[in-house]
């Protein structure tokens, strides 16, 4: 994920790469003719009358399943990431919500009445977990990414799960680690006119199969790798998308960086250094 301008929480890389271009500074890049957003805000399932699980779950599968949902991996091989007149004037309007969003947040920081002061993510919970899958995808990453792409992909990790652990989210870690690492592994790899998340796919998909994973968490991962840029993930589109397109929010674009704990920002770029990001 990439963009340009920000300060030190939300810097992003900047004419490093010929695919992107800014569209409005921090917040809007447009990458194999889509329009993104790398600011990012939470949603809530209204569950009624109706049993949760039922619920949850018929939601999250036509959030992932419809064609007509921007970013979802079935939108993203059918489309190649080209937005309908319709779908980019939808996310036109996204994005200006998200744009006020940061502002007030940011504004809230500035006056440190931002709600991560008063929060605590114990430090033990954002390591990276250890797995056949996680060993893989960062196996790959790291012959794939440079540095500056890799150590965001880390943070991307560490800010989406520490949001999650915020949010009191049961989430897949193998799975949130492995689509943290994998997400931009397009930029570097992709070709042609598509959207380079389906060349991430690719990747997520060879690391799949070298370790056996299931068709459902291998869609989940994938899912994830195309909607992170979108604006306004919801979390019913699935835990794993909903904090991988939040942590790629705040190491980009600052989004929501007003709800983490400031030594757990300052801690991530310390071990994961921006060097220019």
């Amino acid at each position: 994920m990439v963009a340009g301008g920000g300060d030190d929480v939300g810097d992003g890389v900047n004419g490093q790469l010929g695919a992107c271009r800014v569209l409005e500074e921090g917040h809007v890049v447009e990458i194999g003719h889509r329009v993104a957003a790398v600011a990012r805000e939470g949603g809530e399932l209204a569950l009624g009358s109706a049993p949760p699980r039922l619920v949850v779950d018929v939601v999250r599968r036509r959030a992932m399943n419809s064609a007509s949902a921007i970013g979802t991996l079935d939108w993203t091989r059918r489309t190649g990431g080209r937005l309908e007149p319709a779908e980019r004037r939808r996310l036109v309007a996204d994005l200006a919500r998200v744009h006020v969003t940061n502002a007030v947040g940011r504004v809230g920081m500035l006056a440190h009445l931002d709600r991560g002061r008063r929060s605590h993510v114990p430090p033990e919970r954002l390591l990276p977990p250890d797995s056949p899958l996680t060993r893989a995808a960062q196996e790959a990453a790291i012959r794939i990414l440079p540095a500056t792409l890799l150590n965001h992909s880390h943070r991307t990790y560490v800010f989406g799960r520490a949001l999650g652990e915020l949010e009191r989210l049961e989430v897949d870690s193998e799975l949130l680690f492995a689509a943290a690492l994998l997400h931009d592994t397009g930029l570097v790899l992709g070709g042609g006119h598509d959207d380079f998340t389906l060349a991430s796919t690719r990747v997520a998909q060879d690391v799949a199969e070298q370790v056996g994973l299931s068709n459902t968490a291998t869609e989940t991962l994938q899912t994830a790798i195309t909607m992170h840029y979108n604006p306004r993930v919801p979390l019913t589109a699935g835990p794993v998308a909903y904090l991988i397109s939040a942590g790629a929010g705040v190491d980009v674009a600052g989004m929501r960086s007003w709800d983490l704990p400031p030594r757990i920002l300052a801690d991530a770029v310390r071990d994961y250094p921006r060097n220019g990001f």
